[in-house]
């Protein structure tokens, strides 16, 4: 990928969620505030983890520089997710942001266990929601360094 005039590469996002109303509202965020990152859907956390070992139809998938992960999924909770990435030598070095609606302090200290890089409760709120995510791109774009890429 060839670097923006202002100097910051896109990155490589991405999103595990299966609520189609926060896939919707994470797509406009990044199309509405012209981040130039790529983002990546899955479903479930089955899903996700087959994305990030590129297995099966995932075999040529991207490797992501950050993961915004709901916690409540299908078939492999966020946590087992979680979990699982911080234990795979590969994966562990990726960021992963829990953007999820629970804000149990069980589940945060969870994540935190876990070794979660932030943890993020959902706005209801379109707009607040929207800010959010903007946020947390400007934070992993501008702010931050991170790994390069396995």
């Amino acid at each position: 990928m060839t670097a923006p005039a202002d100097g910051k590469s896109p990155i490589e996002v991405l999103l595990v969620e299966d609520d189609p109303g926060d896939v919707l509202m994470t797509q406009e965020a990044f199309e509405e505030h012209k981040l130039r990152n790529r983002l990546t859907v899955v479903s479930d956390g089955a899903e996700a983890l087959a994305y990030l070992r590129r297995e099966g139809q995932y075999a040529d998938a991207v490797a992501p520089d950050l993961i915004l992960l709901d916690l409540n999924l299908p078939r492999r909770d966020g946590r087992e997710v979680l979990e699982e990435i911080k234990k795979d030598e590969e994966l562990r070095r990726i960021p992963v942001v829990v953007l999820t609606t629970s804000q149990a302090d069980e589940d945060i200290l969870r994540s935190y266990q876990l070794h979660a890089n932030a943890y993020v409760t959902k706005p209801v709120d379109f707009e607040r929601f929207i800010s959010v995510v903007r946020q947390i791109d400007e934070f992993f774009v501008s702010v931050v360094k991170l790994p390069p890429r396995g």
